[in-house]
């Protein structure tokens, strides 16, 4: 297969849109264009809300350097994120699109990833941008401004150059990829995949997600479940309103002892040589409140998932749909498929521990049923239905 030509163009060359003037002329330059790569770059360290600092925009007609913190109306640049005539291109964009979303409750519409569409010929997922460029058009790129201060002005051209590379190779990569989807048949799969996060419930955040993900919860009274669960939110809140980091307002290491601590009464808080005094005389009070408060149904609703997690897990159950996985990802290595794509590790975890979960894209109709067979589909959402039976020289999957 030919690689595609790399333009070359020189960072110093590349225009910087930095006025709500110069935004809406460049919208104005796109109209009618087919596609647009883009990437950003934020900073989300100390911080409640990330901060978008810049973005990296290619399309029919050049390369763009779009500088958010200068410009204070970013709707001519989100309409295009928006417009379904237009096909996004990213490496791993679904974290950009989370970012637009969460910032400007913007939906994106007719996408194309390459880290994505990578994963349905044959790389594994999640595949560096560097390891596929390199990959798929031989060029090997520089590092060392993976991590730098976006926030800094003016951008020095080392870093704006390190930028400028994380679109200058994605219509190659689109090409190339693209080409590679057609042979298999797949360019639809992609799109199926991609759909996800054109719904504004994919970026939807659970409130509760990081007390009902802690390894401590199963092992608590409930008294303590309740206020380990009040306890994250009320840092959740106080971060959104300070926007600061959930760290900075309270560190993830101090939950734990406060949690076990608190039903000793707060001069066992205060005396903790293990929780800083400081942190605890600020905010002892307001500690000791929440634990006293009378439980809700609500919060009986959210404790109602621990106690479904407590459930003894069926050891037949996890070693069959261990068995499954094991096929589907000798299915993948023939089929040059990437595994994690087809059963992420995750959904796998619901599989064994919950004999009712069913998960939504394991269905007849979607791309997966057609890549795996109706079959594989039925073994998965029937597991607890399955035998392994052992009969001369022969092992035999059955649905009893």
């Amino acid at each position: 297969m030919p690689k595609p030509k790399i333009p070359q163009i020189a960072v110093e060359d590349v225009p910087i849109i930095d006025t709500d003037r110069l935004l809406v002329e460049f919208a104005d330059e796109q109209k009618g264009i087919e596609w647009m790569c883009f990437d950003t770059e934020f900073i989300g360290e100390r911080r409640y809300y990330t901060l978008l600092c810049l973005i990296q925009v290619a399309t029919e007609h050049g390369f763009y350097f779009i500088d958010p913190l200068r410009i204070k109306q970013l709707d001519p640049f989100l309409d295009l994120i928006e417009d379904p005539a237009i096909l996004k291109i990213t490496h791993a964009g679904e974290n950009d699109y989370r970012l637009l979303h969460q910032l400007f409750g913007v939906l994106p519409v007719n996408l194309f990833d390459a880290q994505v569409a990578a994963g349905f010929v044959g790389y594994k997922y999640p595949i560096s941008f560097g390891k596929l460029v390199e990959a798929e058009l031989g060029v090997r790129l520089a590092k060392g401004y993976a991590v730098t201060d976006w926030e800094r002005r003016p951008m020095s051209p080392k870093a704006l150059k390190y930028a400028l590379n994380d679109v200058l190779y994605l219509p190659g990569l689109w090409k190339n990829l693209s080409r590679k989807l057609e042979k298999y048949g797949r360019l639809d799969w992609v799109s199926q995949e991609l759909s996800l996060w054109e719904q504004s419930e994919y970026y939807d955040r659970d409130p509760n997600r990081e007390a009902l993900k802690s390894n401590m919860i199963g092992n608590l009274r409930r008294k303590e479940q309740l206020f380990l669960l009040r306890l994250y939110r009320w840092r959740d809140q106080e971060a959104e309103r300070r926007n600061h980091s959930r760290e900075m307002v309270l560190p993830g290491k101090y939950i734990g002892h406060i949690v076990r601590g608190m039903g000793a009464g707060r001069d066992a808080l205060l005396n903790n040589r293990r929780l800083p005094a400081k942190t605890m005389g600020r905010f002892v009070e307001t500690f000791s409140k929440i634990y006293n408060q009378p439980e809700t149904e609500a919060d009986l609703e959210i404790l109602s998932q621990v106690r479904g997690r407590q459930e003894e897990e069926d050891p037949k159950r996890e070693l069959l749909t261990e068995m499954l996985h094991l096929i589907i990802r000798y299915r993948c290595l023939e089929g040059d498929m990437a595994h994690s794509i087809v059963l992420s590790r995750s959904i796998l975890k619901k599989l064994k521990l919950d004999a009712d979960y069913e998960d939504p894209s394991l269905t007849d109709g979607g791309w997966r049923a057609e890549f795996l067979g109706s079959e594989v589909i039925s073994w998965l959402n029937n597991r607890d239905s399955l035998k392994l039976a052992f009969e001369k020289g022969r092992v035999e999957l059955r649905m009893v």
